[in-house]
């Protein structure tokens, strides 16, 4: 299998999900400004749209959205059980959970937060929209060690998603468990490398930019 990413990117959670799966892929970097990879080869015949990720399967054909990405790298090695069996009301909690990160946090909150060029009002209304869906997860993780009853591909997406916080200026700490929660998946073993990897780059493409820019 083949990742395309951008470090510290939404991609993070399928990285997660392959190291819980002890998979040997192969991590192809993108950069999301110039739509390039590293050895400047066009990242639009990979997706039209110059986004991350996008997963080459060992088939040969691409997927191009976490949604379907993660149950697909969770299905594909199931030994490392992080999805439900298909068809079990438990898959269709996951399925339910992704497409709330993806849509609620990862599109309606983070990426207009995180976006320096979204007009002053665009943040103001967005901020609105931050404690309904914090106070839903607060909630929901009450007590909760994860998402679903074990760690799921799930928790990798969210925790991608809420590494942004403090970048987005949103506290975690007035949600207390959702912040208990973050702290905690994060220094899980699959995580923690993630992290630690995906940092490193992100910083070595920060300095790329500013090489670039002088």
């Amino acid at each position: 299998m083949e990742l395309y990413f951008s470090p510290l990117a939404c991609t993070l959670a399928t990285r997660i999900s392959l190291y819980e799966a002890g998979v040997d892929a192969r991590f192809i970097e993108v950069d999301t400004q110039s739509k390039r990879l590293r050895d400047g080869s066009d990242f639009y015949p990979i997706n039209p749209l110059g986004q991350v990720p996008v997963l080459r399967t060992d088939d040969g054909w691409l997927l191009r959205e976490n949604t379907a990405i993660l149950p697909y790298v969770a299905d594909a090695f199931p030994a490392a059980a992080l999805a439900p069996q298909p068809g079990t009301a438990e898959r269709a909690k996951l399925q339910e959970w992704l497409g709330f990160i993806s849509t609620e946090l990862h599109k309606a909150v983070f990426v207009p937060l995180l976006d320096p060029d979204a007009p002053s009002d665009v943040h103001s209304y967005t901020r609105k929209k931050v404690a309904l869906r914090l106070n839903l997860l607060e909630q929901h993780l009450h007590e909760r060690e994860f998402l679903l009853e074990r760690f799921s591909v799930a928790d990798a997406y969210l925790v991608a998603v809420l590494n942004w916080a403090p970048y987005a200026g949103v506290e975690l700490a007035q949600w207390p468990s959702v912040q208990q929660y973050y702290e905690r998946i994060r220094r899980r073993a699959s995580v923690a490398k993630a992290m630690t990897e995906e940092f490193a780059l992100y910083r070595e493409e920060q300095e790329r930019r500013k090489a670039a820019a002088s």
